[in-house]
């Protein structure tokens, strides 16, 4: 919806030849102890066998490296970042692994029905705060001119939202709404509902520096009027919104952004929904924090 804007396996078999301790041509005897006789009382208690050795010497290893691995984790905060954590290698010495300790930077803060927000100072944190936006500015919500406000409020630099607002009133005319089967205020008629959903497939970085980034987000979704009248059945499409954000206030902002058709795969042969199939889906499908 356009809005304006080869390795070989050798396997080897291990075969043992005559009996150990036999000898060809060898005559054996057979003799009988009886309890008592020639000391057999007095017999020494039989060794372990092999077998016995290595399961205990293994059971004893797997001790120990359990004990080391959770050595660097004790020091009762579960993060393993005090004086007793292990070593990253930046000082010469060898790392040592962490594996309960967690890694990485926490993607965004949002919280139900809030827009994504909080993203890292980096450029996976441009890409994140690119993603996330594109799923608001393709929203149902953009239809309705208060919700719109909304969104561009908290998504948009300040220098840019009144511009940034009287150019989207304009790009949601009459006929644009008309045209997706709603009225002036943006409401499908009665019985159906309009469904706008967006996904990020991807996004592309174009430029970046410490407080810019110029990104692409390829993008699919579904769009229409879910009802048994409705004269705008929802559909797919396939597009790419072009962002550019600003690094302000402690996250990254839109300065401008702008829409283009595809690129689009050939259509699949699924067997389309009815329309309350797909407003069911919609219901109970909720949508998600996109993070790199």
């Amino acid at each position: 919806m356009n809005i304006g804007g080869g390795d070989e396996y050798d396997a080897r078999t291990r075969t043992s030849e005559g009996v150990p301790g036999a000898r060809d041509g060898a005559r054996t005897t057979t003799r009988t102890r009886l309890p008592g006789s020639e000391g057999g009382a007095n017999r020494p208690p039989t060794r372990p066998g092999r077998s016995l050795v290595t399961v205990v010497a293994v059971v004893v290893l797997l001790i120990a490296a359990i004990a080391f691995a959770n050595r660097g984790g004790s020091d009762g905060d579960g993060g393993g970042e005090s004086g007793n954590a292990a070593s990253d290698g930046k000082d010469g010495t060898a790392p040592r692994a962490q594996p309960t300790a967690p890694s990485g930077e926490k993607p965004v803060k949002n919280s139900p029905n809030a827009l994504a927000s909080g993203f890292p100072h980096s450029e996976r944190g441009a890409q994140s705060a690119a993603a996330n936006y594109a799923v608001a500015l393709v929203s149902a919500d953009m239809m309705k001119a208060d919700k719109r406000q909304e969104i561009i409020q908290q998504l948009f630099t300040p220098n840019q939202v009144d511009p940034t607002i009287k150019r989207m009133k304009k790009a949601y005319s009459s006929n644009l709404l008309s045209s997706l089967g709603l009225d002036k205020d943006g409401n499908p008629p009665k019985g159906a509902t309009f469904i706008s959903r967006t996904v990020p497939v991807g996004t592309q970085v174009r430029k970046y520096d410490d407080n810019t980034a110029k990104l692409d987000v390829w993008c699919t979704g579904v769009f229409g009027n879910a009802g048994k009248k409705s004269t705008n059945p929802v559909r797919n499409d396939w597009f790419t919104l072009t962002l550019d954000l600003k690094w302000t206030d402690g996250d990254w902002k839109v300065q401008d952004f702008a829409q283009k058709e595809g690129p689009a795969p050939v259509n699949g042969d699924n067997r389309a929904s009815g329309a309350e199939e797909i407003s069911d889906a919609v219901e109970k499908f909720g949508g998600f924090t996109y993070a790199r």
